[in-house]
């Protein structure tokens, strides 16, 4: 019994400060990392209610962007904290560093190699969410995949195409995003017309059915320019092309165009004015006639 009680007290004489500091280092982190986070947390969940409760669906998204950004400030601060401690410790304990770091070097460049597209999501999700390059709710082209972004996180973006098919994007992949709703939206409608209807007509037509629909109070909150009537845009071999644009709301820009082709067809049907289509003629040949 003494022997252990000298083995005890030896290795306490030897070992103790290490110990205790070791453990204050420990307690100290979990202190730190529990006020932090805990800290984040109450913020997070501040600004969740707080854009949950707008009306607003910039607001929302906002507050969407922000909490995910707050989870990987969160685990950075984790990872941080803990690399140090691990660093304090084993300067404490008087652990040789160089080779250690020789091997975490190596043990480092084989994960990099192993984990590179991952760590490439990250960083790309990350840019994506600070530079607010798109939201839930837009509508974007990327990685050669077109839809609505339903979900932003720091790996993927998910997003739901009109088939109703759902797409999961590394963000690693997003060389090029195109937001096709972002603030506001232009439409361009192109419209056939006859070479023997008269233009200036046409023209006058179009830019008033467009006019008409931009001050419809059933359209009116989807229009946020007057239309544009750009004039004669292309001579094709059968048709004349006039180009209209249109600035709508994001989310209308669909429903707009829809309904715009509906009216102008309706009205030039009633002014008389052709839309050409491709048509064949036949020329029948009597068998008796002589070639």
């Amino acid at each position: 019994m003494a022997d252990v009680g000298d083995w005890i007290s030896t290795f306490w004489d030897e070992w103790g400060f290490e110990i205790v500091v070791s453990i204050c280092v420990v307690v100290a982190a979990l202190v730190l990392i529990a006020i932090l986070r805990r800290g984040l947390r109450r913020w997070s969940a501040g600004l969740q209610q707080r854009y949950s409760e707008s009306h607003d669906p910039a607001d929302r998204e906002q507050g969407q962007r922000l909490i995910t950004i707050t989870g990987v400030v969160s685990m950075i601060i984790s990872l941080t904290v803990w690399a140090l401690v691990v660093l304090t410790i084993m300067a404490v304990w008087g652990v040789p560093m160089t080779p250690l770091i020789a091997v975490g070097t190596t043990v480092g460049v084989a994960v990099g190699f192993g984990a590179q597209d991952f760590i490439k999501d990250v960083i790309g999700g990350f840019f994506i969410l600070t530079e607010d390059q798109y939201s839930i709710g837009d509508i974007v082209t990327i990685a050669g995949v077109s839809g609505t972004v339903e979900a932003i996180t720091i790996r993927t973006t998910v997003l739901r195409d009109l088939d109703g098919y759902r797409h999961f994007v590394p963000n690693g992949e997003t060389r090029v995003a195109s937001n096709l709703t972002s603030g506001f939206s232009r439409v361009v409608v192109d419209i056939a017309v006859s070479y023997g209807t008269d233009l200036d007509r046409a023209l006058d037509v179009v830019t008033d059915e467009a006019h008409v629909m931009a001050t419809d109070p059933a359209w009116a909150n989807s229009f946020l320019e007057e239309p544009q009537t750009l004039g004669v845009n292309e001579l094709e071999s059968s048709s004349v092309i006039i180009r209209l644009l249109l600035t709508t709301v994001s989310e209308e820009r669909w429903t707009v165009k829809r309904e715009f082709l509906k009216r102008i067809k309706q009205r030039l049907d009633r002014e008389g004015i052709e839309i050409p289509f491709p048509y064949l003629n036949v020329v029948t040949k009597d068998r008796d006639q002589s070639v």
